[in-house]
């Protein structure tokens, strides 16, 4: 023994007690954050300045009101149908939904909507089909009329944003595309991809006319491969290209490899991992689930239906993994190819998640589909911006978001630069109505073009998650419209066409898929699921028109 020191038994023993009380005291602060005990932490100082407070929850919130209603169970849990209700007895038209079936989940969710050529089951009652004229005659109001009824029902905040009526006197034409900022000229010899990017606006990615969509849908699916790239060095610079900088960790989350034509053009890349039917694992999170290489092909062909035209053109292509891919790459990528025991070419590149033998991507034997992205300009002509989102998830197994705890948290978001004037708090609505009708939750940033400054559109990336679950309608996702009962009439008004007719939103993502190389996309029952979504978004308004809270602050305009 040390003179004046303790015994190593003595020391082993006062290190176990030391690490006991750490241990216990850990416990104890994690239990505090999962309670919600531990102090709150307020907006990330990148949103700027932020006034919190912590008020009861409200019953009368929209949000909470309508959450409770949709996500009613009953014991059997096989989901029932609303009948159409007046807006005066809105309530009552809530109370019967139910989600989460647990039967024959297939048999049931087609029946209740009423396909085409499908009879009524036996025990079920027939769906009876609200055309939400309400909400027709309300937004055929001019603005005085709005006023009128708002002040009767003392609402000061306008819940639905007519840009018609706001911007009459603007021309779009008018606004400044990349082409015209940057003083670019279209030569003879340029990409198809090349003069898209020319005339990325202000507004929007493309016109609705624009003649380069299809072309380069068909480039991708058809030209020559000449290089296929997921090289450390490589891969950063293409990242940065389409990105804008950053966007993404380098190798990514889950594979995605660089493809290179021989006229010039990239796209971004993602393997087919399952088939249509397979549902989002039951046990993985949000931000664990596999992603989808139909999902982002969907998701494209949803955006330029809804009129947004925020997302990059994607097509499905079916590769020769041994003449297209194998032959086509080198190094660390190349190294990753194997022949499984059922004699299939197969690989697993290098990412973040999902990236090993055990999670490897395989042909059949060596055929193998996927989709295929057009790139965004570069970032030396026109580099983008990331925002983090201001509904974004804890992406913590225990921990949820301040957005989800505090009921009054629209109105901290709409003090803060850039939601507190101009068109940004516009797009985060219609980016929460787009991520709804896909079912994607993982939207945790956003980015838009720094050379339009902040009054410009938000860009729609990465949609690999979204389309995962047919049968479950995440009302979460819905939280920015209903929080804040805002939307733009142009989506509501487009919403309300597919949810009346003559054309469904099923129907008219099947007639603009139809086209696609790997079609058929969507598996049928989350083309049903499109339609159910609509209505509850509908379902939603109807409330915040109703019987909407009174926000202390008002957004004057949109400019």
């Amino acid at each position: 023994m040390i003179r004046g020191g303790l015994k190593w038994k003595e020391r082993v023993v006062v290190g176990l007690c030391v690490a006991v009380v750490l241990f216990t005291l850990l416990v104890l602060v994690d239990v505090q954050m999962d309670l919600g005990f531990a102090t709150r932490p307020a907006l990330v100082a990148s949103h700027g300045r932020v006034k919190f407070d912590m008020p009861e929850e409200r019953p009368e919130s929209v949000y909470n009101r309508f959450k409770k209603r949709l996500l009613q169970k009953n014991q059997s849990g096989v989901s029932a149908n609303v009948s159409k209700e007046s807006l005066p007895n809105e309530p009552s038209a809530f109370k019967h939904i139910q989600y989460g079936s647990t039967g024959n989940q297939d048999e049931a969710l087609l029946n209740s909507n009423s396909q085409k050529g499908g009879g009524k089951p036996s025990g079920q009652h027939e769906h009876q089909h609200d055309d939400f004229t309400d909400i027709v005659d309300y937004i055929m109001l001019d603005e005085p009329e709005r006023d009128k009824f708002r002040n009767s029902m003392d609402k000061r905040q306008p819940v639905i944003y007519d840009e018609k009526f706001k911007d009459k006197n603007k021309n779009k034409k008018e606004l400044p595309t990349i082409g015209k900022i940057k003083k670019m000229t279209i030569e003879k010899n340029s990409t198809d991809l090349e003069k898209f990017h020319y005339y990325i606006a202000q507004n929007e990615l493309y016109p609705e006319d624009s003649p380069y969509v299809d072309k380069i849908l068909y480039e991708m699916a058809s030209e020559p491969i000449v290089h296929v790239s997921l090289s450390e060095s490589r891969f950063k610079i293409y990242v940065r290209e389409i990105f804008g900088g950053g966007a993404q960790k380098t190798g990514g989350t889950q594979l995605k490899l660089i493809i290179e034509y021989g006229n010039g053009m990239n796209s971004l890349f993602k393997p087919m991992r399952f088939p249509r039917q397979q549902q989002t694992l039951p046990n993985h999170f949000y931000f664990t689930d596999y992603e989808r290489h139909n999902a982002e092909i969907a998701a494209f062909h949803l955006d330029r239906l809804m009129g947004f035209r925020r997302a990059m053109p994607v097509t499905g292509r079916l590769l020769n993994m041994t003449t297209e891919l194998y032959e086509k790459t080198e190094g660390d990528l190349l190294n990753t190819f194997f022949v499984s025991p059922s004699d299939n070419l197969c690989f697993h590149g290098k990412c973040s998640y999902y990236c090993d033998t055990s999670h490897a991507i395989c042909g059949n034997p060596d055929t193998l589909e996927g989709s295929f992205a057009a790139f965004l300009p570069s970032s030396k002509l026109a580099p983008t911006k990331i925002w983090r989102h201001p509904w974004r998830r804890s992406y913590h197994k225990r921990r949820k978001a301040q957005w989800e705890t505090d009921p009054n948290y629209c109105q901290l978001v709409k003090e803060i630069h850039p939601y507190n004037k101009g068109r940004r708090l516009y797009d985060i609505m219609d980016m929460s109505v787009f991520d709804f009708l896909i079912g994607n939750m993982d939207r945790h940033h956003y980015e838009t073009f720094r050379l339009f400054g902040n009054d410009t559109f938000t860009l729609h990336l990465d949609h690999g998650r979204g389309f995962g679950k047919p049968y479950h309608d995440e009302l979460t996702i819905l939280a920015p419209v209903l929080q804040c009962c805002l939307m733009r009439q142009s989506t509501l008004e487009t919403l309300l066409r597919f949810h009346n007719g003559p054309i469904k939103l099923s129907e008219a993502m099947r007639q603009s898929m139809s086209s696609d190389p790997i079609n058929p996309i969507l598996w049928e029952p989350h083309l049903v699921a499109l339609d159910r979504r609509v209505e509850i978004i509908l379902r939603g308004m109807r409330d915040c028109i109703m019987k909407g809270e009174n926000p202390n602050s008002i957004i004057e305009n949109e400019t």
